[in-house]
Formats: structure tokens, sequence, C-alpha cells
């Protein structure tokens, strides 16, 4: 019982972990939290949707291309909604914005798709494999790996290319990098589309594990998220990882020892505990504002 809730917390938590890189990824550069990133999940969940079920498409194809579209739509969300206030306001504007786009994303979805909740089709053959006492599904095994394997390709696109090279610079000053001359626009848009993309790839597997989806999905897995990367230290990669499976585990856990009423409240309640204990997160760091 132990081991297969732990194996379910992990694979529910690796969804969280793809959504939770894209909250971190963009408050790394810019200090901004992105209210919009779990509609952009969201969007991801219904392409994959209409991929499966109008295409004809595989998991695979149905999976690359939600990221593919999830990509374009976030940086359009970073060129329409946050650059025009980016350095002509104050933070608190890009939120009000952030909000804003949230909003509009879930009420078109909702005058496109309707607000009743959508079945996935079966487009895998489901196989359950037992190991000693644990049972664990295909699916499970699918969504583990597929979701292992982003983590460790963005881990390696930071440390190793470029792109990541920039986006580690920017992180560190935006006006230093501009001066050494990193186009930092362009790094944030790729940050965006990054982030949009994995954010999309979380959409199509929670989707195809639940068989289920809905224009407001992305309201309470993008807030979810948001706990997770702030659980993990919001600003470190490997900390929204950390972040994302230990909040989808003790989630679990939770309805599992506890009562399922308390699935929703047990998010919220880890990052109060956290913000009282360690603001800064598991993996964050804590920085001293010189006066």
């Amino acid at each position: 019982m132990f081991w297969e809730q732990l194996l379910n917390g992990l694979t529910l938590g690796s969804t969280y972990a793809l959504i939770a890189l894209g909250y971190t990824m963009v408050y790394g550069i810019i200090q901004l939290i992105n209210f919009a990133h779990g509609e952009i999940y969201m969007f991801g969940a219904f392409v994959g949707l209409f991929l499966v079920t109008v295409a004809g498409a595989d998991l695979f194809t149905a999976l690359i291309g939600a990221m593919i579209f999830c990509m374009i739509l976030g940086m359009l969300v970073e060129r329409i909604a946050y650059r025009p206030l980016r350095g002509k306001s104050s933070r608190l504007s890009a939120l009000i914005s952030a909000i804003g786009v949230s909003i509009f994303l879930s009420t078109l979805m909702a005058l496109i798709r309707g607000t009743n909740t959508t079945r996935y089709p079966n487009i895998l053959e489901i196989n359950t494999y037992h190991i000693g006492g644990l049972e664990i599904s295909s699916l499970q095994i699918i969504i583990l790996v597929v979701s292992a394997l982003l983590m460790i390709g963005l881990q390696l696109l930071i440390q190793k290319t470029k792109i990541g090279k920039a986006m580690r610079a920017c992180s560190q000053d935006l006006d230093a990098s501009s001066l050494m001359g990193i186009n930092v626009n362009r790094v944030i848009s790729a940050t965006f589309a990054i982030g949009s993309s994995l954010a999309a790839a979380g959409g199509v597997l929670v989707g195809i594990y639940y068989n289920a989806v809905w224009p407001y999905m992305g309201m309470m897995a993008g807030l979810k998220a948001f706990a997770a990367a702030v659980l993990g230290g919001i600003g470190s990669i490997p900390g929204a990882m950390i972040g994302g499976l230990t909040l989808g585990v003790m989630e679990i856990m939770g309805v599992a020892y506890l009562s399922s009423s308390y699935k929703d409240a047990i998010a919220f309640a880890i990052l109060i505990i956290v913000l009282i204990i360690r603001p800064q997160g598991i993996l964050g760091k804590k920085i001293t504002k010189k006066v």
C-alpha cells in the first residue's frame, strides 16, 4: 500500500515539477510570477487532445505537437503582455497583467470547448507489471520516464549550451548581461518558450493519466506547481524538480492516509509552513540586500 501510494505520488509530482520549472525559470530571470503558466499547461492538454482525436496522432506525436504549440503561445504571451511593462512600471503591474492573461486564456478555452470535462480517448494499451509487491502500470512508467528525460534535458541545456549560459548570466544581472552583448529580450523569450513547452508536456501526460481535461484545470494545477516551486526554492531548477516530487508524494499520502477532502489544502499548508520556517525553500539561497 505504502509503496504503491509513493509511486502514485511520484507520478503526480513529476507533472507538478514540469509546471514548476516554468515558474522558477521565469522568476529566476525577471523576478515575475507568471500566473498565466497554469493556463499554458491547460492549452497543452487540449492541443494534445485535438491532435489525438482529430489528427489521429499517437502519444509522442501529440506530446511534441503540444510542446511546439505552447512554445509559440508562451512567447506570444511574453511579447504582448509582459515585455511592454518590463522596466517601465512596477512588478505589480506585470503581476496584474499575468492574472489578466490567465483569466483570458481559460475563458477563451471555455468559449471554444465549453466548460464540461472532456475525456481523452484510450490511445495506449495499458499493461500492469508486478515487481515484488509493487504494482506499476505502463502509463506510470511512461510518465516518469518522459518527465525525467525532459528534466535532464533541461538541466543539460542550462549547463552545456550557449542559450543556457546566457540564461544563467541574465539570472545574475540583466543589465550587466545586456552590456556584455547578450540579447536579453531573446533570452527571456526563449525562457518562456522552454518553460511553456514543459508545462504543455505535463498537460498532455495529466490528461492521459486522469483521462480528463477541462478549461479551468490550469488554475489549481498552476497554484500547486507554484507552491512546489516555492517549496524547492523559486529560482532554482533542481529545487523545482524536488519541490514538485515532494508535493506530489505528500498530496497522495494525505489523500491515502487522511482524507481526499484535504487534497487541495495540503499543497497550500505546505506552502505556508515553508514560508514560515524556510522562506527561501529547500535549495533556495538566502539573499541579503544591501541598504
